[in-house]
């Protein structure tokens, strides 16, 4: 699953710098996108002459007074991206990740940190809930690292939940995982993350169409999104709502020709079901990352599955404990549990934490009618 994916075929003319950094110039001026980028630059043969071209079709688009980036701003984005260590990629460059370069949005430009040479291996990109179940982590966990043990790169966008669960555990197989930012490859969110990207960064890679220190805003997110699908082979979705940004990268995966995968959930519990309305649909249900392979022409063995990385969770006993971190130890318990059971002391290695400091905790839960114990020491979410 090492091997490179091959380039375009199409002849790719040589750039020179100032060509590139009018590309850059280009994506960043006022009103132009990526398919914006692209028909430009096909229409007038290069990024300088697009450029120079883009007033006059601003004209005639109605949009006068029209300025294009000035080369000082591009100046200072290649200056910020270099003191970061950050790599730039320009779309029609050999280095430019081929799985992306056919696309009709491909990002014009790219910041790379890290390994580059995972942009162009076979990769599977993985997405899901922010607010994932402890099954669903353990699933995203076994994934990562069974894919990458196998020698898929697993490509995600660096979230809280699923995206951090898949990261952590391909780290460990020669950092075989890229992330994908919303914002600049300098800007970590969620924050909580710090760490996640930190190691990414060192082993992997972290890439982003966005300048360096630019914050994320809502609208970037379907973006990072198409990244992540059209980096990929195939796309697993492990938990999603029905109306959630994992299925928005599910749907980029389909109009890219990807294949869309997911693994199944239970009926009643709601982050399962935008994943049961893919396999109802017709996406390929997943047990686990043989199926996965199976399904793109690979063999792989089923991993040991690993122990996270994050640290124990703070705090004394229960008693002693301040009730704010009380509220937090319950979210954390509910976020964890769904409709399916599941034993008492795998939720109690999920979060790190001693028997003693959670058993009070899940009593005080179960009297207010939020959890319920099952035969067999399992645990079940009520509400």
């Amino acid at each position: 699953m090492d091997g490179q994916i091959s380039n375009p075929t199409h002849p790719i003319p040589p750039r020179t710098e100032d060509d590139r950094l009018a590309g850059l110039r280009l994506v960043r001026s006022r009103r132009v996108g990526a398919v914006t980028w692209h028909r430009l630059v096909g229409e007038h043969g290069s990024s300088e002459a697009a450029l120079a071209a883009l007033p006059a079709v601003a004209r005639a688009a109605g949009v006068e007074d029209y300025e294009v980036c000035p080369p000082g701003v591009v100046q200072a984005e290649v200056k910020a991206g270099r003191a970061l260590g950050a790599r730039l990629l320009v779309h029609g460059e050999p280095d430019y990740p081929a799985a992306l370069a056919g696309l009709a949005d491909a990002p014009p430009v790219l910041w790379a940190l890290g390994d580059l040479a995972l942009l162009n291996r076979a990769a599977v990109g993985m997405v899901g809930a922010r607010n994932a179940s402890s099954l669903g982590l353990r699933m995203a966990r076994r994934l990562g690292q069974g894919l990458s043990e196998g020698g898929f790169t697993v490509v995600s966008g660096l979230a809280r939940g699923i995206d951090a669960a898949a990261h952590d555990a391909a780290l460990p197989n020669e950092g075989r995982t890229i992330a994908v930012m919303a914002g600049g490859i300098d800007v970590i969110y969620p924050p909580e993350n710090a760490d996640l990207a930190r190691r990414v960064a060192e082993l992997g890679c972290r890439i982003s169409e966005h300048p360096p220190g630019l914050e994320p805003q809502a609208r970037h997110f379907p973006l990072r999104n198409r990244i992540v699908a059209g980096l990929s082979r195939a796309v697993v979705v492990v938990e999603a709502a029905a109306k959630s940004g994992s299925l928005i990268t599910a749907k980029a995966a389909l109009d890219y020709g990807r294949e869309v995968m997911a693994v199944p959930g239970h009926p009643f519990d709601a982050r399962a079901s935008g994943c049961n309305m893919l396999i109802r649909d017709g996406a390929l249900l997943v047990r686990g990352p043989a199926d996965v392979a199976e399904a793109l022409g690979a063999s792989i063995r089923e991993p040991e599955l690993r122990l996270p990385s994050h640290p124990p969770l703070p705090g004394p006993a229960a008693a002693q404990r301040p009730l704010k971190d009380v509220a937090l130890l319950h979210s954390m318990i509910l976020s964890r549990l769904g409709p399916s059971p599941l034993a008492e002391d795998q939720l109690v290695r999920d979060l790190n934490i001693t028997p003693a400091q959670i058993a009070p905790e899940l009593l005080t839960l179960e009297l207010d009618g939020r959890i319920a114990r099952q035969p067999g020491g399992l645990l079940s979410r009520l509400d």
